[in-house]
């Protein structure tokens, strides 16, 4: 007998972009590498670097093999890695863009360089302000002239924290090619576009850098028709996920067990909510957390005994360290980054 299993929900195909069945992965620390979700902006490349370069404003430019990543001192962070689109399709009206529902979301134990050491061995010089991070895929933009490599930048304090890294491994095993083999970007609490992947070049520069993916996408853009008031996607938002019940789903009268996932860019996530009257009163729910892994997502669990036939909505928000509380509604902008308003889901109970 054949044993059912969940599948990735296949939202593009070139790009590849496929959605983590992540309602189907409870109680777990690290979603396996079949199902963690798949976001590209590009076909995958043919090429992949064989060796890592570090140049721009540095004493000592760098070229190394991943033999040679691997000899330095290694770290292992168990971070969240979460689409900044996740959850696009929830937006009213929804913004254009892959519709995520809400799985562009996973988990695991990455391990590889801190970036911090890299750049110590590289020497970073006086005036550097920016990290410039270049991938090797590459192709065209329907809103542009010629052929764009996927690249981001980082702020120096950002690329000198302890978390951010060079990662070669996922769960313990090397990176697969969908996960960015040889070497990607790790860069713990900020939108999965920071971490980047097919990593070939590392360049320091005293300016901004104003690259497509930095100065177009992944800007908050307020307003439907007009640029006033962008600001640049970085941080995650606090954030949660009801696992279960599903939504629509029907259930018996009886001790229902609702569980599900949150997380924070900022901080760590201090306390998660149910409400079952719209918001007007709140319980506390129990809360799971390792304190050793400041990055990850938590586990919480609420009970209740539903005896009474009818239709209900379950509404879950999160409240981080930092004093950040799920919005009862989101901030919508026109390219849909962000999404973070209370979770909810509508239950029958017969």
């Amino acid at each position: 007998m054949t044993r059912a299993r969940p599948y990735l929900l296949t939202r593009s195909v070139v790009p590849e972009n496929q959605e983590s069945p992540i309602w189907f992965l409870r109680n777990l620390r690290f979603v396996p590498e079949r199902y963690v979700f798949r976001r590209n902006h590009f076909a995958y490349p043919l090429r992949l670097p064989d060796r890592l370069t570090v140049s721009g404003l540095v004493s000592f430019p760098l070229s190394l093999s991943l033999a040679e990543l691997k000899a330095m001192p290694a770290k292992t962070i168990t971070a969240v890695l979460e689409c900044a689109g996740n959850q696009r399709a929830k937006f009213s009206p929804p913004p254009f863009g892959e519709q995520w529902e809400g799985g562009a979301l996973s988990q695991g134990a990455w391990t590889g360089v801190p970036l911090r050491e890299v750049l110590a061995r590289a020497g970073v010089r006086p005036g550097a302000a920016e990290i410039v991070f270049v991938g090797a895929d590459e192709g065209l933009r329907p809103d542009m002239d010629g052929v764009f490599s996927y690249a981001r930048s980082l702020p120096l304090a950002k690329a000198l924290h302890p978390g951010t890294m060079i990662a070669y491994a996922y769960n313990g095993a090397p990176l697969s090619l969908q996960r960015g083999y040889p070497l990607r970007l790790i860069v713990p609490g900020w939108y999965g576009m920071a971490s980047v992947k097919w990593l070939a070049h590392i360049i320091v520069t005293d300016h901004p850098f104003t690259g497509p993916f930095q100065s177009i996408d992944y800007m908050y853009y307020p307003y439907p028709d007009r640029d006033d008031g962008k600001r640049p996607v970085t941080t995650i938002r606090v954030n949660s996920l009801i696992q279960f019940p599903l939504d629509r789903s029907i259930h018996r009268r009886g001790l229902l067990k609702m569980e599900g996932i949150s997380w924070t860019g900022r901080g760590v996530i201090t306390r998660v909510e149910v409400s079952l009257d719209g918001g007007r009163t709140w319980r506390e729910a129990k809360v799971s957390r390792n304190d050793r892994e400041p990055y990850a997502w938590v586990h919480w669990q609420w009970e209740w005994n539903a005896d009474r036939p009818g239709d209900y909505e379950i509404l879950v928000r999160a409240t981080d360290s930092a004093g950040r509380t799920q919005p009862l509604h989101p901030l919508w902008n026109r390219k849909g980054y962000g999404y973070h308003a209370i979770s909810r889901v509508r239950v029958q109970i017969t």
